[in-house]
């Protein structure tokens, strides 16, 4: 396999995949806030390292929706830049961000790089390694929102997510998914087969054009 990736794959299982060492930063304003990503292509982090348009999709749903974040405890999982748990930061929620330890630094200088000149106005944002299906239950079930952008596209991973997302909702916390249905990657399988065996599930939004389904899910209580 060469470094350069299929097209058509955004995902390659390649470790050379973006193998010189770049960064970017943007600015993006959402939900009445500025925030600057930096998004560090190298070292090995592969898909951890850019902010994916479901992730801004989702964002802009919350704003669009007038969803209540301040006071919430929210969780995302696989947070990569961490754009989406940095702006419900901004918004005042207690956020805890998690990811595989090699994509934290990058995390945590997204998070130290965002925070309000005033300070943040709830506990500042948490940065904590996560690997699905293994340590999940070293984290709190009492979370409010369970946030996920773009982190289905790994079929041998869907049964370790729906896994840790059945031990954080335990208490009642309503999951927010947000992904572009890559039917190569079984994204559409993930939603029709996979989370329905633990969860409640619902479409919310649907881009066509961006082939990007925003869904709203909670556990099932017939289980």
């Amino acid at each position: 396999m060469s470094c350069a990736g299929d097209e058509d794959d955004p995902f390659p299982v390649d470790d050379c995949l973006f193998a010189e060492t770049f960064s970017l930063e943007n600015q993006y304003h959402l939900f009445g806030e500025e925030l600057k990503i930096r998004q560090v292509f190298g070292a090995n982090l592969g898909v951890a390292a850019p902010v994916w348009e479901a992730a801004l999709h989702l964002c802009r749903y919350f704003e669009e929706q007038s969803v209540e974040l301040r006071g919430k405890r929210i969780i995302e999982l696989g947070a990569g830049t961490g754009v989406v748990g940095i702006l419900a930061a901004r918004l005042g929620a207690a956020v805890t961000l998690t990811d595989l330890p090699l994509a934290l630094p990058q995390l945590q200088a997204n998070v130290s790089a965002n925070m309000p000149s005033s300070g943040w106005p709830s506990p500042p944002p948490t940065v904590l390694p996560l690997s699905w299906g293994e340590d999940h239950k070293n984290f709190p079930t009492d979370w409010d929102l369970v946030l996920c952008a773009d982190i289905i596209y790994l079929p041998e991973t869907y049964p370790l997510l729906v896994e840790t997302l059945t031990h954080l909702c335990k208490n009642g916390a309503v999951v927010y998914l947000s992904s572009k249905m890559r039917k190569e990657h079984g994204t559409p399988g993930f939603y029709e087969e996979c989370l329905p065996s633990r969860f409640n599930v619902e479409l919310v939004r649907r881009d066509d054009q961006q082939n990007i389904n925003i869904y709203r899910a909670s556990l099932r209580t017939d289980q």
